[in-house]
């Protein structure tokens, strides 16, 4: 297993251009067996959560061909309905291949889903949406067998789950009635899966709001998506001049799905300016951060929980108390164990934190425990004092395409090894 080795203290200079978003790219993949047609997808980012999608694609019979950065699908073939133990568990996201599997087969057999351990949670949103729209659902000895072709009907979700919402447009496209989601989730992500199976012939509106609508029986064809930028990345991206000092613009990323990022970090003392599809920070090292009285994470348009563990890097070094509060999962501070060999001075009850800045950070051997952690670390990292030695890589190559070479451009002194 490879590790990372980060020198600590210099800061970040230049500009980068923002991977395409995990988290738009994977219910698009699945949403590629709604039609049999190809579909070509451009700024597809190379990671490994992505390539568990496309095994799982591969294994139902479709084909997959990289072309760059540019992954071309062709479900056409696809006539499996069962996903094996081993490829479920590969990631969290396995699930959203359920609702327009049972679309397209009428039938799908899949086990319980993988990924980060963040604590509990349940896919019952999801299976609760299908059975609205008139699938038949039987759980099992770890298996899920969902029957009957969708014919559509009123889900009221009882939180706004991303992966839910995604599930049940994906599964309402392919029923035979129409479809209304109330409670949706709002975000962006959900807008682009929307505009891409629009793009395929569909007719879903509402994304972005409370209520989406579909119209079932519509008849799919092949398409073109370019993948939005990832607003995760480009936070961690930020937090990374934030901690570290510096100057730096981040390309491709709307500023306006990362407001709440921005706002924090400008009350803390970076300097922040933004354009169409730029983020411009700037963050001068002989100035201490400032901290914040609190935050607390929250469905979008709120603070997005994957920030939360790379902003508390941030804060980790603010002077004064900042007040974290994790409303979205139950187990999500498992960077801090890292933080606290680093130097921070973090105290947990329960999901809340209290993060006492302290002067500096210094290097340590540090695992990343799961995804965004491991962007924390990261980000911690590169503003101690020494270097800092990163392992657990596996979690950050789920999310983060090529972490070093991000940072190595903007000047930071990162290798895997």
């Amino acid at each position: 297993m490879s590790v990372m080795y980060i020198e600590g203290g210099v800061p970040l200079e230049g500009a980068w251009r923002v991977q395409g978003a995990k988290n738009s790219v994977l219910p698009i993949l699945a949403g590629c067996l709604l039609t049999k047609e190809p579909v070509t997808i451009s700024n597809c980012p190379r990671l490994s959560d992505v390539d568990a999608a496309v095994d799982i694609l591969h294994h139902l019979g479709a084909t997959c061909v990289w072309e760059g950065e540019t992954l071309v699908v062709d479900a056409a073939g696809a006539n499996h309905t069962c996903i094996d133990q081993g490829r479920m568990r590969a990631m969290r996201s396995s699930i959203m291949f359920l609702g327009p599997l049972v679309a397209r087969m009428g039938k799908a057999k899949v086990s319980y889903p993988g990924g980060c351990e963040l604590g509990p949670r349940p896919i019952d949103l999801h299976l609760e949406a299908l059975t609205a729209l008139g699938c038949q659902v039987h759980e099992g000895q770890g298996e899920i067998l969902c029957q009957g072709r969708p014919r559509g009907g009123v889900i009221h979700l009882r939180f706004p789950s991303v992966g839910a919402t995604e599930n049940a447009m994906l599964c309402g496209v392919g029923a035979e009635g129409d479809t209304t989601i109330l409670n949706a989730a709002r975000e962006p992500e959900i807008v682009q899966l929307q505009q891409f199976l629009n793009t395929l012939g569909a007719k879903v509106t509402g994304a972005g709001g409370s209520v989406i609508t579909i119209r079932g029986g519509c008849t799919l064809h092949g398409g073109q998506v370019s993948i939005i930028g990832d607003r995760i990345v480009a936070a961690t991206l930020l937090a990374g001049v934030a901690a570290a000092g510096g100057e730096v613009q981040v390309d491709g990323v709307d500023w306006r799905h990362l407001s709440t990022v921005l706002q924090l970090l400008e009350q803390a003392g970076c300097q922040v300016r933004s354009g169409v599809d730029h983020i411009w920070l700037r963050r001068d090292r002989g100035a201490p951060l400032r901290a914040v009285p609190s935050i607390a994470t929250a469905p979008y348009p709120g603070f997005p929980t994957d920030a939360q563990a790379p902003i508390m890097a941030v804060f980790a070094t603010a002077r004064g108390t900042t007040f974290f509060r994790e409303t979205m999962f139950s187990n999500r501070f498992g960077h801090v164990a890292g933080l606290h060999k680093m130097g921070a001075d973090i105290t947990i009850h329960g999901t809340t934190a209290w993060v006492r800045g302290v002067r500096r950070l210094h290097g340590a051997s540090v695992t990343a425990t799961d995804l965004r952690g491991g962007g924390a670390l990261a980000v911690a990292a590169l503003a101690a004092e020494g270097q800092t030695v990163l392992d657990g890589l596996e979690h950050i190559d789920r999310g983060y395409e090529r972490l070093e070479k991000m940072f190595g451009h903007l000047g930071a002194k990162m290798e895997r090894r």
